[in-house]
């Protein structure tokens, strides 16, 4: 299946005191590559729901492989859905480049009913849309 790219660009202000890109902003890069994601699939679904109408997440998980210092070029963001459950689904990430994975890590996000206020299942449309975009993770070599 396919997976989604998201070019992610690097701020200066992203950077903690020992130069490179603090962990808590790792979260928020996951997060642009996640809204993207999601409000692009959005103009393809109708009445029957859409992530884009609300979610939340539910669960943050990641693994930091490498730092990262700031530098002008982008780093890309390769998410996938992981999986799909009744009213929840799983995204995971890497954010590499062409030479160095920095960071693996997971999203459980969960659709809400905004005007209700609580969580809603996921719908057969919605479900179709993200199976375009299930995968799973490459397999990797093992450091002894």
């Amino acid at each position: 299946m396919a997976r989604y790219l998201y070019s992610c660009p690097l701020r200066w202000s992203d950077m903690d005191a020992y130069g490179h890109v603090n962990n808590a902003v790792f979260l928020r890069y996951l997060e642009e590559a996640r809204i993207d994601f999601i409000n692009r699939l959005a103009p393809r679904a109708t009445e029957n729901g859409s992530f884009v109408d609300g979610s939340v997440v539910a669960r943050h998980e990641i693994d930091y492989l490498r730092p990262l210092v700031h530098r002008p070029e982008p780093v890309t963001i390769e998410m996938w859905v992981a999986k799909i459950g009744a009213a929840s689904m799983t995204v995971s990430y890497e954010i590499k480049d062409a030479e160095t994975t920095y960071v693996r890590a997971s999203t459980v996000v969960v659709p809400f009913d905004l005007a209700a206020g609580r969580p809603r299942r996921v719908t057969a449309e919605e479900k179709a849309l993200l199976e375009e975009f299930r995968d799973e993770p490459a397999e990797e070599a093992v450091a002894a």
